[in-house]
This record gives structure tokens, sequence and C-alpha cells, in this order.
């Protein structure tokens, strides 16, 4: 075999470990294999982590340590193969900058925080609050299921109603921990010292939650309080709200999107194969590379609303419109 002939196959056989943990093709066995594999490991590595917190369970700390161990090589290993196919992820970059752009990625930052803790911070008790930094890869699971991607695509969406909402949430507390230390300061000047203090109180009123270890004792303070509760329970639900409609919304356009069969008889369709200039990139990237408007995209029998953040993989069937 010549020195070409390996290098061939080299590519080949990156590119098929980048098909594997990237892309997460369901029709693809070893990358859904891949997927499942690694979610499990996932979820074990969080559960030894609550599990080593139990007295009860010190007996099996050598056990934890163990599994915790196999799970984080694994994330390691996932990590150092993401960062050799990052060129094939950003093909737009060439090797150097496609490494950053993963690197500081969320992806990139929240894999980095898992797997740094355990090799550096073990031993410092006042960081060691990082570790629970590995709860974020959770998120990961997000990347093998389309159904999750639905959250993702409606807090984009919403994201600018969702931060006015917040805005008017913030304003509100600042406003009643102003209100509760005119009224309260002189009653109990150590609860209220300044209006940062009401703070706490306020904050914990606004979302309903109420501690009681800070509490109005004057009748005008207490009655402001009970406005003010009601007050938070209505700007608490303006997100849930925003949210719900958003939830609502994006069914909808899936539901009233033609059926997948409606689609394959259309003039307009392209099939997403290795040559494909629109596999392996998002839909952004495929409707700016070759100047088109991916209408739909319908992968096996799931027809997906196209978005930013939605790859395109090998074997789907896109609808597309020339600008």
């Amino acid at each position: 075999m010549n020195v070409s002939q390996k290098w061939q196959k080299w590519k080949k056989s990156k590119k098929r470990i980048f098909e594997i943990i990237q892309i997460g093709n369901r029709e693809d066995l070893p990358s859904r294999m891949f997927d499942i594999f690694i979610v499990v490991a996932i979820f074990a590595n969080i559960a030894v982590l609550l599990l080593s917190t139990f007295d009860q369970l010190s007996a099996y700390q050598g056990l934890f340590t163990a599994i915790e161990i196999v799970t984080i090589v694994i994330f390691c290993v996932e990590y150092a193969l993401r960062i050799w196919t990052a060129d094939l992820l950003y093909p737009d970059k060439n090797r150097a900058r496609s490494v950053l752009r993963f690197l500081f990625s969320f992806d990139g930052i929240v894999d980095l925080l898992t797997i740094l803790p355990f090799f550096f911070l073990s031993g410092m008790g006042a960081i060691r609050f990082l570790r629970v930094a590995r709860i974020f890869h959770l998120f990961r699971i997000n990347t093998q299921y389309e159904s999750f991607q639905v959250i993702t695509s409606v807090i984009k969406e919403k994201r600018n109603a969702i931060l006015y909402s917040v805005f008017i949430i913030i304003v509100l507390i600042l406003a009643a921990s102003l209100t509760m230390y005119s009224v309260e300061h002189n009653a109990q000047p150590e609860a209220f010292e300044n209006a940062f203090s009401g703070i706490w109180w306020s904050v914990s009123t606004v979302f309903t939650v109420g501690y009681g270890d800070i509490y109005p004792i004057t009748t005008l303070g207490r009655v402001l309080g009970v406005i003010i509760t009601f007050l938070g329970v209505g700007a608490v639900a303006i997100p849930t709200g925003i949210l719900s409609a958003g939830f609502v919304e994006h069914y909808s356009r899936m539901q009233k999107s033609p059926a997948a069969t409606d689609y394959k008889s259309s003039s307009a369709v392209i099939l997403a194969d290795e040559a494909s200039s629109y596999t392996s990139r998002t839909v952004k990237e495929a409707e700016e590379l070759n100047n088109v408007c991916v209408t739909a995209l319908i992968r096996g029998e799931l027809v997906i609303v196209p978005d930013d953040p939605v790859k395109i993989e090998k074997g789907d069937v896109l609808v597309i419109t020339k600008l």
C-alpha cells in the first residue's frame, strides 16, 4: 500500500469516526450505539456524583471511584476525537480555526469543565464545586435527539420576549426591596439594614417561595408584602406563558407542514449524500452556500421544521426553493 492509498484510508477512517461521534444518524447502527453509550456514561457519571454524597454508601466508595474514572476516560477519548474531527465539523475553516471554534463552543467548554476538575481540583475543597459542571454534560443529549432541539428552537424564537419578562421581574424585585426597606428599616434595622438587604426577601416573595427568615412586622409592610406577592405571581407567570405559547406555535407549524410523502413528489428535492454540498452543514450554512431556501427537511418518517441549529445528515431529503 503506497502513501496515497494510506492517506485516503486515513481520511476515510477519520470521516467515518466523525459521522459516528458528531452526526448521530439514527439509521447508522454504530452511530446510534455510540449515542446510547455516551448517554449511559453521562448518567452513570452523574449518578456516581450524587451517590457519593451519601454517608450510608461509603462502603461502595471504591466502586464509585472506579465508575468515575472509567466515565472520565470515556469523556477524554470523546473530547480528543471531537478535537481531531473538528475540521470536518467546520469545513469552511482551516484546521487551527476549526479546533479553536470547537474548543470555545458550548459543547467544547462543557466537555472541558467536565474533565478538568477530576484531574486538578479533587484536592482543593474551595473549588470542588466545579465538579458539578459535569451536570451540564446532560445537554449533550440534546445533540442526539431531535425532539430536544424543539426546546432550543422555542427559546431562540422567544428570546426577546423572555428577556423583556426577566427585565420586568428584576425591576419588580428592586422596587420591592426599596419599598420594604423604606417601611421596615426603623422597625427592624438588622433585617432591613439597607436597600440591598431587602433583595433576599423580595426574591423569595416575588417567586412565592417565602423562606420566612426575613419578613415584614409592620402593618403597612405586611399589606405591601401581600401586594408584592400577588404581583410576583403574575410576573413569574409571564415567561411561563411565553414558553407555552412558543411550544404551541412550534407544534402547530409542524402539524401544518405537508406530509413527507407529499414533499417527495415535489420536483425541488435534494438527497443529502456523501458528495452533496448540503451534508454535515447546518441549514443556514447550506442555504448560504447553495443560494437556496430549505423549506423542509425529511429524516425518515420525521418532517423537521428547518432551523439554523439543525444539522443536515447523510440520507436527509431536502425540499428547497431557489433564490
